[in-house]
């Protein structure tokens, strides 16, 4: 492909994520008190959420449905055109749709509208025509109508149905902070996958803690923290965890707090100053305020605060003492990545 032709492409796949973007961003705006009580009426479900929507509506419908369900609502997507034959009997009165139609004058969604009606279910409507058919007869009408579409021709739903998704979005994480969803409930939606995982692991289950801690006090001399550092593997080992070796030990004052660190990196640096090493103290070297981590926290909170520069962690308490260590490679090791 000439220079030319791969600019033009450049060229409008940047106008497409121009008004794709745009297209969201209207929506802004529009989150009024409808938006508000179409949570709420999700929020007070009895049953289940059926999500449905023909055509491209309907793939967008087919994923605001998942999200739901991967977030603590339980939903299902219900395609217009076969509830029409039968499938409407998936729908109890207990039940709230979220309806998705871009003109909102679809056929399909029009034949089962009077059956919806009927059971007397809330209806939430998605819609770029808030003056439609179908919008005079939902309860809750949301406005995702987009200026234009990203389509050169203006016609294949693009903006619309990015809009449309987007805003299915804002629904399913409304809810999950109304239901309180916590790390350990989203890791048993997902127990088959890397988004479980990482919510699933603590620090405290992954830790190396106990006799394993590699610590010295504030006093101990530059021998004794290597012995320490040497002796650290061997007693991971022993204690039944798997042997590893963090190149580093606490340093801890009198009452048994944190004050400090010292890594093997310490140590190289200091022997490279060619200075006297006989009379310094633990504390003297220690890296002081290091970073660290409580034993309730995520795993992945810990890979976080490690940001690629560090490979150890201190667990500390709450009195500041050290309960632990954590090391890159048990996050590693437990999938968490």
């Amino acid at each position: 492909m000439s220079a030319g032709p791969r600019r033009d492409v450049r060229r409008l796949a940047e106008r497409v994520l121009r008004i794709e973007a745009e297209a969201i961003l209207a929506l802004i705006p529009r989150l009024d008190e409808g938006f508000e009580r179409a949570v709420e009426v999700l929020h007070r479900c009895a049953g289940r959420v059926i999500v449905t929507g023909m055509g491209k509506s309907g793939h967008v419908g087919r994923k605001i449905a998942a999200s739901l369900a991967a977030t603590g609502t339980p939903a299902y997507f219900l395609h217009p055109a076969e509830g029409a034959h039968g499938d409407l009997g998936m729908v109890a009165r207990n039940d709230v749709v979220v309806a998705l139609s871009n003109s909102g004058e679809t056929d399909e969604m029009l034949t089962i509208l009077p059956a919806l009606k009927r059971l007397a279910v809330p209806i939430v409507l998605l819609t770029g025509n808030p003056k439609s058919t179908l919008a005079s007869q939902c309860e809750v009408v949301l406005d995702v109508s987009v200026a234009e579409e990203a389509c050169p021709m203006n016609l294949a739903p693009t903006s619309s149905t990015t809009a449309a998704l987007a805003l299915g979005d804002a629904l399913a994480m409304a809810l999950l902070e109304l239901r309180g969803l916590r790390p350990e409930d989203y890791a048993e939606l997902h127990p088959g996958g890397t988004l479980g995982w990482r919510a699933l692991f603590r620090v405290a289950d992954l830790m190396h803690g106990g006799d394993t801690i590699p610590m010295v006090t504030e006093d101990a001399s530059l021998r004794s923290v290597v012995e320490e550092m040497t002796r650290e593997r061997a007693r991971s080992a022993a204690a039944g965890q798997a042997p590893h070796a963090c190149g580093m030990t606490t340093v801890v004052d009198a009452a048994g707090r944190l004050v400090g660190v010292i890594t093997d990196g310490d140590l190289r640096r200091l022997h490279l100053r060619g200075g006297p090493v006989d009379s310094v103290r633990a504390g003297e070297l220690a890296s002081r305020q290091p970073k660290t981590i409580g034993a309730d926290d995520l795993a992945a909170k810990a890979l976080e605060v490690m940001e690629g520069t560090i490979t150890s962690l201190v667990v500390v308490d709450e009195a500041h003492r050290p309960r632990g260590v954590i090391h890159m490679h048990d996050i590693l090791r437990a999938k968490i990545v």
